[in-house]
């Protein structure tokens, strides 16, 4: 469904964020791009949903082909109406709308009667949100406006959704409910979704195939038991050493800066 081949993108024309990046999404499976902070796995998301130029940002080489059409330089709207939607880290709702007006935002591209229908299920996928339809979306907690922030963009009916940091910042219990919402929709309506995580262990629980990003570039790849296998993900994302032994925080750190797997 998506190929990216050698993308590569500067921000300011002098900071190179991305560097000869390949990945593949295939149709109905949940794809996990992870690495550490700053790692570039978010601008890989916004070069994708072509909202890089507030940012100053710019792909210089490589390509982008959703369902075998070109969309590089697609504007943002357009990438959309393509069926690719993206839930940017931070939530980034209308906090001055309602949750009900929130959601109706992500279905304008569609038509009224369609737009209400879908509205429907996504209350069904997160009846949680169902008594604060009438609020104002900013005074929500952290959790539920997460699940607002996911409805607005399954409004849209994405045949690939763009997870960057869901669980971030959310209580343990929050994320579990997410994660097995996102899982439900792979499973019961075959959505194809690439999901951008710092949690390893989380994302490697939920998907069908990872990749690893390091300082702008794919380090590793492959199934999730390949990688929650592999000595250097145990040691650099969990914070295992040999043994099983859990690692001090002092050491990992170290662990990072040896970076094995790159030398």
């Amino acid at each position: 469904m998506l190929e990216i081949r050698n993308l590569q993108v500067f921000y300011d024309g002098v900071v190179e964020a991305v560097r000869d990046v390949s990945l593949s999404v295939p149709q109905g499976r949940i794809v996990a791009l992870l690495g550490s902070n700053g790692a570039g796995k978010s601008t890989v998301l916004k070069t994708l949903s072509g909202v890089l130029f507030p940012e100053k940002g710019r792909a210089t080489g490589g390509t982008l082909s959703f369902d075998g059409q070109d969309i590089l330089h697609c504007a943002p709207h357009e990438v959309v109406r393509r069926g690719l939607v993206h839930v940017p880290e931070g939530r980034r709702l209308f906090d001055t709308l309602t949750v009900e007006e929130n959601l109706m935002v992500g279905g304008a591209t569609r038509p009224a009667a369609e737009a209400r229908r879908e509205l429907d299920r996504v209350l069904e996928l997160f009846p949680q949100i169902v008594p604060h339809c009438r609020r104002v979306a900013g005074y929500l907690s952290g959790g539920q406006q997460q699940m607002v922030a996911i409805g607005r963009a399954l409004m849209a009916s994405p045949r690939l959704l763009l997870l960057d940091e869901p669980s971030l910042g959310l209580a343990p219990q929050i994320i579990d409910t997410i994660f097995d919402s996102i899982r439900r929709l792979r499973d019961d309506s075959g959505l194809t979704v690439l999901l951008v995580e710092q949690n390893a262990a989380l994302a490697l629980g939920l998907a069908d195939y990872g990749y690893i990003m390091d300082r702008g570039r794919i380090a590793l790849d492959g199934t999730p038991d390949r990688l929650l296998a592999n000595a250097d993900v145990q040691e650099f994302y969990l914070g295992v050493g040999s043994g099983g032994t859990r690692r001090r925080m002092q050491e990992v750190k170290h662990y990072k800066r040896r970076k094995r797997w790159l030398s």
